[in-house]
């Protein structure tokens, strides 16, 4: 964030800043000081929490920011927090906002205000991280307050005047701006110069603003059972919430602009007064269709635009003020309410003014998965609407596919023939309740085809396919392949191309384990029908990035039920696809962009999660970790999973995987910082079959063991921790691996563990 000089009409002092939607979003929170954040990193909403943990680590705020398993859980937190009567805080986008979803009717049902920013993205699937409003209009029935910003400046302004208003009426508010476009251009803006100015606006949290469970003298049970009449009531109270936003709105936008000199409103309109034909859309586009109305009007065209401010309450009599002369609207979505004959936006449109029955109203859904809108498509669209013969409901900017025509198969199939090469066996042992294996000779490997192809796009070094291919090495006869969300799917799926040679399926984070079992079962069962031919098909998925965070619910839920098929974990160590935020599985003390390190802050502030003893706990037939650095142990632990998998049920194996762009290292020491983690025991190597522990590799029988903090020294992202000041955390760190070390050790020598 850079700061310049004093500036601004209002009673207030500001400052010029040079900042984006999502850095004004975190700057409006720093100043507010909220009591509460909870989050999960999304892409493109991630920067707020990034940016509001930089603040924290250099002492700027005192917000709690608690980092969740998932969006889910993150809604949860802010939640519990605003029962507690404090003040709470969230951001998210697209997927993450779905995924929430069930939470927000709780939130706004027991009337608890809070402030949730939306950088709104194209909801999957497909998988696209871009801007459009496909997620923002899932949020219109939740009964949240939802401000929509089309410039930074509004997104500073909103979250400052929104949370005001939703204590004054408690509720909810959303303040949503477009992803990528709004939440990432940097613009001149206006900030108050000092946070007091901002906090004496808003004004303190009453007690008797809505109540708190930590009021121990009143107890209170919020969020009751509740049955008719009182489930209509309650409604009827939130849409009486809703009515006095209109009421309250006009004085408190006045206030707003006599303290900042800028005015706010519902709606805005552009050369709207005299205009026969409006372009009517909301967010960033907005600016660039003004300039195309400029256009229009020096060839005497009267054209005009149209936005909205705030989507909920929805602001129909302001709009049709601002319509009511003109005679053709196109109306333009970002978003389609599929069936309906037009996005959500143009529905309402239609539905504020049927009491205008001589305008005619078009729609156009245009500009999805972040599809770039520029003013000749502005004037494009006016144009159409000029045009008396135009359909009432299409799409703008549509191009053409690939037909009928088949999509070219760029590798041949790997056959089962193909792998069946003998050189890995697997037997079980009823006597000793284990898995025999023969074989698996590195040099003898090299014949296995590579299912997972050259020519991703992963980063030099990165550890993803290197590790998914050295499993594949031990795994024989046919494999299907499940990623969850994350870069291994990223950099290896980019459309229309694949990089795998075996069928692949993709779904997100939080629920990859739950569909592969579906298409296992599914498998088993089209065998019994004898609908399928008779064999084996071993079936991964390949998590990573986070996935065993927010995917641990479900991946626990696949154990638990013991469907056949490997769970294989990359842990690189971070959210590393959406730009490195700390995961349960960071090292403790390690750097992020959701742990910084400075004066009040050394890191990460937790051990990592275990999350191979985790998934022992469910007594699944097979749990390993393996490491690169020891690749014939890895590739005999890898023909050992997919036997148990087809025999017994689940297997679970965990790969320690090299991340040299977030670690801060090189691509070409990884296999040597590999090392280092399991000869330091942070990642030890061992298994657990039917429950009986055996550990692989000990060094220190070998004399190979090393401290932990020389490998933390390796890598950029830790290499704080070597110094003095930070001995204590490193002593901590030190301790905890060498008691988890000792315990499996101490398994391993017990013939029941």
């Amino acid at each position: 964030m850079t700061n310049a000089k004093k500036e601004g009409s209002g009673t207030a002092a500001q400052k010029i800043m040079y900042d984006s939607g999502n850095e004004l979003a975190a700057y409006a929170a720093k100043q507010i000081n909220y009591h509460v954040m909870g989050y999960y990193p999304i892409t493109p909403s991630t920067q707020i929490a990034e940016n509001l943990d930089e603040m924290r680590a250099e002492g700027l705020h005192d917000i709690e920011l608690i980092a969740a398993e998932g969006e889910h859980s993150a809604a949860g937190i802010c939640y519990g927090a605003s029962t507690g009567g404090g003040r709470v805080f969230n951001a998210t986008s697209a997927n993450g906002l779905l995924y929430a979803l069930e939470q927000f009717p709780v939130q706004s049902g027991t009337r608890m205000p809070m402030v949730m920013n939306v950088a709104c993205r194209t909801v999957s699937g497909p998988l696209c991280i871009k801007g459009d409003h496909s997620d923002i209009m899932y949020m219109l029935n939740t009964g949240w307050i939802i401000f929509f910003a089309d410039e930074p400046q509004q997104v500073y302004d909103f979250n400052l005047l929104g949370l005001k208003l939703a204590e004054a009426v408690n509720l909810p508010v959303v303040v949503a701006f477009d992803g990528f476009f709004t939440s990432h251009q940097k613009r001149k803006c206006l900030v108050f110069e000092d946070d007091s100015v901002v906090q004496d606006y808003i004004g303190p949290k009453r007690s008797g603003d809505n109540y708190s469970v930590l009021d121990l003298e009143h107890p209170i049970s919020i969020g009751s059972y509740m049955n008719e009449p009182d489930v209509i009531n309650n409604r009827y109270q939130l849409h009486l919430a809703m009515e006095a936003v209109h009421t309250r709105l006009p004085g408190m936008f006045a206030e707003y602009e006599a303290l900042s000199g800028r005015t706010l409103d519902c709606c805005s309109g552009y050369r709207c007064e005299d205009a026969d034909i409006l372009l009517f859309l909301i967010g960033s586009s907005y600016h660039t269709a003004m300039e195309a109305v400029d256009i229009l009007r020096k060839e005497d065209v009267k054209a005009g635009v149209v936005t909205l401010h705030m989507i909920r309450p929805f602001p129909a009599e302001e709009l049709r003020r601002l319509c009511q002369n003109a005679k053709v609207i196109v109306a333009a979505d970002r978003q389609d309410s599929y069936g309906a004959g037009g996005g959500n936006m143009s529905l309402e449109l239609k539905a504020a003014l049927q009491s205008l029955t001589d305008i005619r109203i078009l729609t156009r859904i245009y500009g999805l998965g972040g599809k770039d809108f520029f003013v000749e498509d502005a004037v494009n669209l006016i144009r159409e609407g000029m045009n008396s013969s135009a359909k009432s409901f299409d799409y703008y900017g549509v191009t053409e596919g690939y037909g009928s025509n088949p999509q070219p198969q760029y590798f041949n199939p790997i056959t089962e023939a193909d792998t069946k090469k003998g050189l890995t066996v697997c037997t079980f042992d009823k006597a000793s309740g284990k898995m025999q294996v023969t074989g698996g000779q590195l040099k003898d490997l090299t014949a296995m085809p590579q299912r997972l192809a050259p020519g991703h796009g992963a980063c030099p070094g990165c550890g993803i396919p290197i590790n998914v291919n050295l499993l594949l090495k031990g795994i024989e006869g046919n494999v299907i392949l499940l990623f969850q969300t994350g870069c291994g799917m990223v950099v290896t799926t980019g459309y229309p191309k694949t990089a795998f040679r075996v069928p692949f399926v993709h779904n997100l984070f939080q629920n990859g384990a739950a569909t592969l079992s579906g298409l296992v079962e599914m498998f088993h069962q089209k065998q019994k029908r004898g609908e399928y031919p008779d064999g084996d098909i071993t079936f991964v998925m390949v998590s990573g990035d986070g996935g065993m965070d927010i995917g641990m619910g479900s991946a626990l839920g696949t154990a638990l039920r013991n469907h056949h098929l490997i769970i294989f974990e990359y842990d690189n160590g971070g959210y590393m696809n959406t730009g490195y935020q700390l995961s349960y599985s960071t090292p403790m003390g390690a750097k992020s962009s959701t742990s910084h390190v400075g004066k009040d802050r050394y890191g990460k502030t937790f051990f990592h999660k275990d999350s191979p003893e985790i998934m022992a706990a469910t007594h699944i037939p097979y749990v390993a970790t393996v490491a690169e650095s020891n690749p014939g142990d890895f590739i005999r632990k890898a023909a050992k999973a997919a036997a148990y998998s087809r025999k017994f049920g689940t297997a679970y194996v965990k790969a320690l995987s090299a991340c040299p762009l977030n670690w801060g290292d090189k691509p070409n020491v990884e296999r040597s910082i590999i090392s280092a983690a399991v000869d330091c025991c942070y990642f030890p190597l061992y298994e657990i079959e039917s429950g009986i522990t055996t550990l692989n590799y000990d060094p220190e029988e070998k004399n190979k063991k090393i401290p932990v903090v020389e490998w933390l020294s390796m890598m950029g992202r830790t290499k704080h921790l070597a110094k003095e000041k930070y001995q204590t955390y490193t002593e901590q760190i030190q301790a905890e691996v060498d008691r988890r070390f000792a315990r499996i050790k101490a398994r391993a020598e017990h013939p029941l563990l």
